[in-house]
Parts: structure tokens; C-alpha cells; sequence
């Protein structure tokens, strides 16, 4: 994929918000859509990891605009989609990426604010999202945008000691479906990206060792998030009459397929 030829400014004029755009696969998806030509609309929790990300983008390119949000908070959501109306009038791509984790336990050791804070910000956040995001669509003139959905190789296979997280992107897979078809109607296209192993300070633990689901232990291999980036901007370049419904982007040499 040739972003710098046929892609780079695939975003020219367009506006797109990124979730989780402090760290990681946000910050690395922000700054590409930033440098192709989008006005990116950085949402998180944290203001100064947002104005981190905002520092690093291309000079002279398209707007940056750092709005502290807590996704799993209606009242929050609302305030960030009504800026996003004041300020630019429209939204053409929304990637949901913000999400969290428990620690890796035992599920019957969990407590019950664990489970409910990765669900509220994973599911339900998503969930509040693509619903504005909707909202503001379906409104807009012209009608229609993209959502797109981090769903994570979890949406798939679980690690051991990962129920909340597991599930939640497990249920990723059907709002994106909901979505993709309650969408149709007023050109709204979602799609969802299921990534695995994108080296970002998430996974840097798992340089020393990831438990297995024999039991041990054993170093996974990374790959450069900026391929993560490179995916969100092609399915977010795409005419809203073409959708990647499902792809997943992961380290070769991962151990995902072939267990069992």
C-alpha cells in the first residue's frame, strides 16, 4: 500500500475523530488521517497526552483539535459531538479505538467495578459514540460518513485471564454488524479492524514473556504500528458505496492461528 502516492491526501476537506488518540494505535492513526488531509477531532481522557499527540503532526497540515473525553459518560459524548458540530459541521469518520483492560486474573477473582469499567469504556463506549455519530450523519448534507471499529484479535480468540476485555470485543463484532446494517439506509458505512500485536507501550510487557494457553509463558512478536495506521486510512479513503467490513492486521509469526 503506497500512502504517499495514491492515499496522501485522500483526506482533503474531510473530519474524522479518533478515540483513544493519547497513546498507541490512536496517536499513530491520528497522525496519519492528519497527514493525508484530515481536520482530526483527538478525543481521550487525558488533555496533555492529547496535546502530545496534536504537537506531532505534520506542520501546516489540517486541524488538530484535543478534546478531553471519557467515552463511557453520555454527558461527555454529547459534549464532544456538539463541538464537533460547532466547530466543523460535519464528521466523515469516526474511528473507535479507545479501550481498556483488567488485569490479567483469574475471572472469579475479579471484582465487579473491574468488569464494569472495561465494558463501559470498551462496549458502551463505542455504543455512545456511533450513536452521535450517527446522529450527526445521518443530518449532515451531503448525508453519511464512516464508522470504524477496533475490534482486536480478542474479538476472536481469548488470552487466559482475559474475560472482560474478550468479551467486550467480542461484542465489538456485533455493533459493527448492527451498525453496517441500520446504517445503509443513510450511506453510513462501518467496518472493524481486529489487530494483533501492534507494538505500542501495550504490548511491550510481552517482549519479557505472555501467558499461554498451555500454561507458560513465551515472547510474541511485535510488528510497527504504523501498518495499523496505514489499514484505518485505507478503509477510510474507500467511497461510502465500498466498505471493508472485516480486517485483521497481526504479526506473522503471532500465535493465533493454529491453536487449539
Amino acid at each position: 500500500m503506497n500512502l504517499e502516492l495514491s492515499d496522501k491526501r485522500s483526506g482533503e476537506g474531510k473530519v474524522a475523530i479518533i478515540t483513544g488518540a493519547g497513546s498507541g494505535i490512536g496517536r499513530a492513526v491520528a497522525l496519519a488521517m492528519q497527514a493525508a488531509g484530515y481536520s482530526v477531532v483527538l478525543a481521550g481522557r487525558r488533555l496533555a497526552e492529547l496535546e502530545r499527540t496534536a504537537a506531532m503532526a505534520v506542520p501546516d497540515g489540517a486541524k488538530m483539535c484535543p478534546i478531553p473525553t471519557d467515552v463511557s459518560q453520555p454527558d461527555s459524548v454529547r459534549a464532544l459531538f456538539a463541538k464537533i458540530r460547532d466547530t466543523f459541521g460535519r464528521l466523515d469518520v469516526l474511528f473507535n479505538n479507545a479501550g481498556v483492560g483488567a488485569p490479567g486474573i483469574p475471572m472469579e477473582d475479579l471484582s465487579y467495578e473491574q468488569w464494569s469499567q472495561v465494558v463501559s469504556v470498551n462496549l458502551t463506549g463505542a455504543f455512545l459514540c456511533a450513536q452521535e455519530a450517527v446522529r450527526l450523519m445521518k443530518s449532515q448534507r451531503p448525508r453519511g460518513g464512516r464508522i470504524i471499529n477496533n475490534g482486536s484479535i480478542s474479538a476472536h480468540v481469548p488470552r487466559p485471564h482475559s474475560a472482560p476485555y474478550t468479551a467486550t470485543k467480542h461484542a465489538i463484532t456485533g455493533l459493527t454488524k448492527c451498525i453496517s446494517l441500520d446504517g445503509r439506509q443513510n450511506d453510513i458505512a462501518c467496518g472493524q479492524i481486529d489487530i494483533g500485536n501492534a507494538a505500542t507501550e501495550m504490548t511491550e510487557k510481552w517482549a519479557a514473556g505472555a501467558l499461554q494457553a498451555n500454561g507458560g509463558t513465551a515472547e510474541e512478536p511485535t510488528f510497527d504500528v504504523r501498518h495499523v495506521a496505514e489499514a484505518v486510512l485505507y478503509m477510510a479513503s474507500l467511497p461510502l458505496n465500498a466498505n471493508v467490513q472485516f480486517m485483521t492486521v497481526m504479526s506473522t509469526k503471532m500465535p493465533f492461528i493454529g491453536r487449539g
